[in-house]
């Protein structure tokens, strides 16, 4: 398992230890499972794909959202055929909540109808997230307690689950979890020293400029999906549209790019720190000396 925040070298890294282990790659990573933005999203390229099979990348059209059950249930699929076929499965990801779910599994909650998650949706932008939290409050207070009013996704999520089951989120929670992948982890973590990891996502900003982001971002508008979907809140995506519509100059565009993708990697570093527990921890590329280390972990 390779986790690290966006632009750390993870998906290399997976090719280079798929190369070296006889292995294949699955993603976990939340954006890159969507059909849409493969440039902006940084999805490894159709040679890497070809070169070493890769598994959940691009499974989704953006129209639709994924979830963590959906998403671990097709995880599970492709380590089982991984496994039959003889080779080793390598997940990598910058997702906190796919990587716990993988590792724990998750509490069996029940989907939540897409009208139901309309009409919360519609409630939290008619009264504001104060309003909904407080209102959330009211009926499921510990989840509200630990939510801020600006967390819209999540408190749509639980305002949606308590209305589709009629019962809170946090009670749900707190029910065994299941579903977690088979067998013990090998945990990778990719955490290069900030200043490189920032510098690394600022030239990669360009360079997806260069190579088509802005056709991708304009080709998804054309479809006028619906804003709150996962793939139309990707990072660079507002400010990208922003720049086609005449709001924004391509600089000051590309300003906010990179800026949301060092916000972005500093909360994933956070994650990781607190939460991964990595068996090894990477800074720099894979070397001779590092697969010393991981080969008596896995073999």
């Amino acid at each position: 398992m390779i986790a690290g925040p966006t632009a750390s070298g993870k998906s290399q890294l997976a090719i280079d230890l798929a190369h070296a282990l006889n292995g294949e790659v699955i993603n976990a990573d939340a954006m890159q499972i969507y059909a849409d933005l493969s440039i902006l999203t940084s999805r490894p390229t159709d040679k890497d794909m070809n070169d070493i099979p890769h598994h959940l990348y691009g499974i989704i059209d953006g129209s639709h959202r994924a979830s963590v059950a959906g998403w671990l249930r097709l995880a599970a699929q492709s380590m089982a055929g991984i496994r039959a076929r003889g080779r080793v499965p390598i997940l990598i990801g910058g997702t906190g909540m796919y990587l716990y779910a993988a590792i724990n599994g998750i509490a069996p909650i029940p989907d939540v109808p897409a009208e139901i998650h309309n009409d919360a949706e519609k409630l939290y932008i008619d009264i504001g997230g104060a309003a909904f939290r407080q209102n959330l409050a009211t009926l499921d207070p510990l989840t509200a307690a630990r939510l801020v009013d600006g967390d819209r996704q999540r408190l749509i999520r639980a305002m949606g689950v308590l209305r589709a089951t009629g019962k809170p989120l946090s009670k749900w929670q707190a029910t065994p979890h299941e579903g977690a992948l088979v067998g013990n982890p090998v945990k990778l973590a990719m955490l290069p020293p900030r200043d490189i990891l920032y510098q690394c996502i600022d030239n990669r900003f360009d360079v997806m400029l260069r190579a088509g982001a802005l056709d991708e971002v304009c080709r998804l508008a054309k479809r006028q999906l619906d804003p709150t979907l996962p793939m139309m809140k990707a990072i660079g995506v507002k400010a990208l549209k922003s720049f086609l519509d005449g709001e924004l100059t391509l600089s000051e565009a590309g300003y906010i790019g990179k800026r949301d993708s060092r916000h972005y990697a500093k909360r994933q570093m956070t994650w990781l720190r607190n939460n991964y527990n990595a068996q090894i921890t990477i800074n720099t590329k894979l070397s001779k000396s590092l697969m010393e280390k991981i080969f008596p972990l896995i073999c």
